[in-house]
């Protein structure tokens, strides 16, 4: 029998201990999505425009996409060591601006506070790196579950750390920039040395699926429970023991994941792991994976003999085809009646590099399918508080939840649904993303006509749909250009949300407010003079440019809707030239 000390050295060497560990520090990992909540503060502070925040937003964005650092110090470093670098960005970048806004520390010129967020928010990326590279060395056969949750705890993010910030309720909203700056600081640091590899691969267990299954009913579990707590304060006048009770609750929430390594190591007999005979070894080949992987010899002739037919056939017949073809060639390359030589360059589904890959259509139809749909959803979060506050609501605090909410339940959801639609259909995920952006269309559209209760709709379809986008986008890169070198390829595609988000906030909807706030002011003005009212010129200029009504947004949503049909449609002709690859990485043509 096991000692208790035995037992607790299990404890800590346990897999899931790993994967729990990283989702708390992953949701510390979402505070770009408070960008929203925070930006009115620095606005009114340092008496920005709307174009001067976009210009943060911006610096944000790139804070949160550029991780080439933090993947080549993952390399170098051991986890720990790249967790608190990103520990210490986070607290530096952010710090500095909280003591800017509140007069402790002089104001600097608008370039300054950009690199200040930037390397405040680019601390992300080192959370997010050595969390997804840990938990998918520990959990190799199931790493699309582990991506999905792990990267959907990083959007829920943004509303856990809203609900503490609300409990705090501290009347001075700068609070909120101190919060974000020392609040992931201190849970990273306390867990960074649970974060690493511990030979997950010799730990696997039948009752993996069982635990998976428990992880997603909290994560729905919480995910309601958070809507329903940010929906009540916003209804309702709650007091603070109230606030404070539903907080409490989160946090427990939050915590019960520890039950399934504490169940594991203290209250189960321990069990010989059951690796290889897990999972049978699949017929059909791995999405990623080259078929001169196996030891083939590749002939480019078996492209130029074979029929097109032979494509379409379910994955068995095709092999058996494919075989007899190659039989053929050996016969007739042993005569000399044919020429043997290796094929140039990977195929679609084979390991590509990032230089390979970047003469490919396929890769440009993605980036620019994920610019339009991806980098409308940020746009959306970063002025989230510009436009609540434009159509009338005070508390903007809400919607930033209720949108970390939805990106949180699209991340699930748009990895479960579009694995449905690739492991039983072998149709091509790419749909997925089409079907999501379309989704999004319609939540620009919400928001343009300004209607009674858009906020809510347009907060709740414009998540759902950014959300998707990251479930679907780097599954769907693994399987058409494999994975030995995904981590350079999804740090290029993540590139395509900044770019989006400096075309969408930094061109064209900071310039649509600022012009129609300039208006607003300026009829303001002269309705000041004419009613005779004195200092009128005084008001005009000391006071920050603020626009009000749904004019405000009204062109930049429908110029975010009609590109995001644009991107439906790269999204489709993606769908097309792809769906033979997925009828032979999946086995199955689609009926």
């Amino acid at each position: 029998m096991e000692t208790l000390r035995e037992r607790f050295c299990a404890f800590m060497s346990n897999r899931w201990l790993v994967f729990v560990a990283a989702m708390w520090i992953q949701s510390c990992a979402g505070i770009g999505y408070l960008f929203g909540s925070i930006s009115p503060a620095i606005k009114s502070s340092l008496n920005y425009n709307q174009r001067q925040i976009a210009k943060l937003g911006v610096a944000k964005d790139l804070g949160d996409s550029v991780g080439f650092l933090a993947g080549s110090l993952c390399e170098v470093l051991p986890l720990w060591g790249a967790l608190l670098v990103g520990a210490l960005q986070n607290l530096a970048g952010y710090g500095w601006v909280w003591l800017i806004v509140i007069g402790r520390a002089p104001r600097l010129p608008l370039w300054a506070m950009c690199i200040l967020i930037f390397v405040g928010n680019n601390g992300e990326t080192y959370f997010n790196t050595a969390a997804l590279v840990s938990c998918v060395q520990n959990f190799p056969k199931s790493r699309g579950p582990v991506v999905g949750i792990l990267k959907g705890f990083a959007g829920l993010g943004g509303a856990i750390l809203t609900q503490i910030y609300t409990m705090i309720h501290h009347p001075d909203h700068a609070s909120l920039i101190f919060m974000i700056a020392v609040g992931p600081a201190m849970v990273v640091i306390a867990l960074m040395f649970l974060i690493r590899p511990v030979g997950g691969h010799r730990q696997g267990r039948s009752s993996d699926g069982a635990s998976f299954t428990f992880i997603y009913n909290v994560c729905i579990l919480l995910a309601a429970y958070l809507m329903g707590v940010m929906l009540l304060e916003d209804l309702v006048d709650l007091n603070r023991t109230i606030i404070t009770v539903f907080t409490v609750i989160l946090l427990l929430l939050l915590i019960v994941p520890i039950v399934i390594p504490i169940s594991l190591s203290f209250c189960s007999e321990p069990k010989e792991p059951a690796e290889e005979v897990l999972l049978p070894q699949p017929e059909k080949l791995e999405p990623g994976k080259s078929e001169h992987n196996a030891n083939e010899v590749i002939f480019s002739e078996l492209e130029d003999e074979k029929p097109r037919e032979v494509d379409l056939l379910p994955h068995s017949e095709r092999q058996k085809r494919i075989a007899q073809l190659q039989a053929k060639l050996f016969h007739a390359a042993a005569e000399g009646a044919v020429r043997v030589k290796r094929r140039r360059g990977p195929h679609r589904g084979e390991d590509f590099t990032l230089a390979q890959a970047l003469i490919k259509a396929d890769l440009w139809l993605i980036f620019w399918s994920l610019l339009l749909g991806s980098g409308s959803g940020l746009t959306v979060i970063d002025n989230l508080g510009q436009m609540s506050q434009s159509l009338g609501y005070d508390n903007t605090h809400i919607f930033v939840s209720l949108i970390s909410i939805w990106n949180f339940l699209g991340r699930i959801g748009g990895g479960y649904f579009s694995e449905i639609i690739v492991r039983d259909y072998a149709y091509p995920r790419p749909i997925a993303m089409a079907i999501a952006q379309l989704v999004m269309a319609v939540g620009h559209f919400c928001f343009a006509m300004g209607w009674p209760g858009a906020m809510y709709i347009g907060t709740l379809l414009i998540g759902l749909g950014y959300g998707a986008h990251w479930a679907i986008v780097p599954a769907a890169a693994s399987e058409l250009f494999g994975l030995k070198k995904f981590g350079a390829l999804y740090n290029f595609l993540t590139l395509a949300n900044p770019a989006g988000s400096l075309v969408f906030s930094g061109l064209i909807a900071s310039s649509i407010y600022d012009h129609e706030a300039e208006t607003q002011a300026h009829q303001r003005h002269l309705y000041a003079q004419n009613s005779g009212a004195l200092f009128s010129g005084k008001f005009a200029q000391d006071d920050p440019l603020k626009c009000e009504g749904s004019v405000c947004f009204f062109l930049t949503s429908m110029i975010m809707s009609g590109f995001c049909i644009v991107a439906v449609v790269l999204s489709l002709i993606l769908v097309y030239r792809t769906k033979i690859v997925y009828a032979n990485l999946y086995g199955k043509s689609r009926s």
